[in-house]
């Protein structure tokens, strides 16, 4: 089977254009992992950019790779019906008998769907959810994307619904949904926990409203005054905003506090070796990425019971659910991890052998390979 994957050089979307080699975001470079081993398929990766490149023809023996260069009107500026122009040019050379959209964030969607080849679509972010949150209500973005994810849903073979949230929030759009998890890279699996005496807990994510690290540093106040635990923050935020001012504002007066900054994907697993427990106070999110990769480390999880987050950590058992409103629920889930190492070790085993057989690249992908067999069938 010859297959195509439309996904985002995250060089391109970090403008990052001297970089010799692509990547990708988690989730698709998980997916990649499980391809790779799959050689009697053939995969090709498309990503557009504004900016020409260096870049391997292959990046695995059965991966080739594609790069699109489209002027800056091909964007959101013309609803990206440039960079689907662009990949439909493409996609006559490689004949594939079946093409992926990776994501409804950018151009991703909109250029599988308008490929005229066989295509599914796989939501990575609930755009139309997104637009509707306070502080994205003003957001062009936002609001575009939301709009163009409706069009896609509508046009699409079928959806890979990576949370049953999603798969509630598209079951009145597509005409197909198939439930499944997203795959987490390889690297992960190999992880050696080696956590401090005193807990240390790691959050990760963009530093704003929707997930909620405001709500985590009142939570863990009293236990880093204590000196009772650590907390590293990794992400990005914006000191100018309202949110980022008054984050800045709390976190400045609690001792035992890291913030890391952005982190590339080596840098956040020399974080997890080195961490008791991942902590995610999200007030929304479909299947968060870093939920399954500390997982597949053996960390254990306390995280907010929203969106797709209960479908990957089992409560008591691979970690902990919480209220991210109830900071009391919050503080409750992170005295346990503090007090009990039993259960951080237990919960972390648990978590790790829940990703071997759940999110383990081998299985997504040929659960994939089934799912684009199924599309044929019907085209």
């Amino acid at each position: 089977m010859r297959i195509v994957q439309i996904t985002t050089d995250s060089r391109e979307h970090f403008k990052n254009y001297k970089l010799a080699e692509p990547y990708f975001g988690t989730a698709p470079q998980g997916l990649l992992n499980g391809f790779a081993n799959l050689t009697d398929h053939e995969i090709h990766v498309i990503s557009c950019s504004r900016v020409a490149m260096k870049n391997p023809s292959k990046i695995a023996s059965n991966i080739f790779f594609h790069q699109p260069i489209v002027g800056k009107w091909g964007w959101a500026k013309s609803l990206f019906l440039g960079c689907a122009q662009a990949t439909r040019n493409l996609l006559k050379e490689i004949q594939p008998d079946i093409v992926h959209g990776q994501g409804t964030e950018r151009d991703c969607a909109m250029a599988a769907v308008l490929s005229g080849y066989p295509n599914i679509i796989t939501l990575h972010g609930n755009m139309r959810i997104h637009a509707r949150r306070p502080e994205h209500r003003k957001s062009k973005y936002h609001q575009l994307a939301a709009i163009l994810e409706t069009f896609c849903l509508k046009r699409t073979n079928g959806v890979v619904a990576i949370s049953s949230y999603t798969e509630q929030l598209v079951k009145s759009l597509a005409c197909k949904i198939w439930p499944l998890p997203n795959a987490v890279d390889s690297r992960f699996f190999d992880i050696i926990l080696s956590p401090p005496p005193i807990p240390r807990f790691l959050f990760i994510g963009s530093l704003d409203e929707r997930k909620n690290p405001l709500g985590l540093l009142k939570a863990c106040a009293p236990f880093l005054k204590a000196d009772r635990c650590s907390l590293a923050l990794a992400g990005q935020f914006d000191p100018a905003g309202e949110y980022g001012m008054a984050f800045r504002s709390e976190a400045v007066v609690l001792p035992n506090i890291e913030y890391l900054g952005f982190l590339g994907r080596d840098q956040l697993a020399a974080e997890f070796a080195k961490s008791s427990a991942l902590v995610l106070p999200t007030f929304e999110d479909n299947c968060p990425m870093v939920v399954l990769e500390a997982m597949a480390a053996g960390l254990p999880v306390t995280a907010s019971r929203v969106g797709g987050v209960p479908d990957l950590v089992d409560h008591q058992i691979t970690g902990l659910l919480f209220d991210p409103e109830n900071l009391e629920n919050m503080r409750k889930c992170i005295e346990l991890l503090i007090s009990n190492p039993e259960f951080r070790i237990s919960a972390g085993q648990a978590g790790k052998r829940k990703a071997l057989e759940v999110f383990h690249p081998s299985r997504i992908a040929k659960r994939h390979i089934e799912i684009y067999h199924e599309v044929l069938r019907k085209n």
